[in-house]
């Protein structure tokens, strides 16, 4: 198989977890799921399963009539690609594309009152973020355990923000 990037093992995953979908059916998906923490290009929700049933990854099916919509199904190839990358405890390096952390990097390059109001709107940014992820994860059934262990790692993450960036202004 191609060497295959994260996106495509979301739109794998999504559709093990959730069953046939159109590209249409994986946006909304990935807007409920991983959309707070890899999001994906609308444009390649499209490609991504197009190019992945050509590897033999999923079977495309095209309904007959009405809006002759594309229906993805994961086949045995698939569920095998995507369960040796679940077995793979390496993760590779996280990816984070954060301004802030570019901003911060050349504070020294800026007067103090810049660093400060920097700090103060990242305060705000993340306490919005942990407010989202705390309602979020309050709203879930009890036996959801993959996205409440997610959800406390997006509270972790965005309450470690806050501390770091009071720091700051401190």
């Amino acid at each position: 198989m191609p060497e295959s990037s994260p996106q495509d093992y979301v739109v794998l995953g999504l559709i093990e977890r959730h069953g046939p979908m159109t590209p249409y059916e994986l946006k909304a998906k990935v807007e409920e799921s991983v959309d707070y923490f890899w999001p994906i290009p609308h444009a390649q929700l499209y490609r991504i399963p197009a190019r992945l049933a050509e590897q033999g990854l999923l079977l495309e099916e095209q309904e007959e009539t009405g809006r002759r919509r594309r229906v993805f199904h994961l086949t045995e190839k698939g569920r095998d690609a995507l369960r040796s990358w679940l077995a793979d405890p390496d993760a590779g390096p996280a990816e984070t594309r954060d301004p802030s952390q570019v901003k911060l990097f050349f504070a020294d390059l800026a007067g103090p009152e810049h660093l400060a109001a920097l700090a103060g709107a990242q305060v705000a940014e993340h306490e919005k973020w942990l407010a989202r992820y705390k309602d979020l994860r309050a709203s879930l059934a009890p036996d959801d355990l993959a996205r409440q262990r997610l959800l406390d790692l997006g509270i972790a993450h965005e309450a470690s923000y806050v501390e770091y960036w009071k720091s700051l202004l401190d």
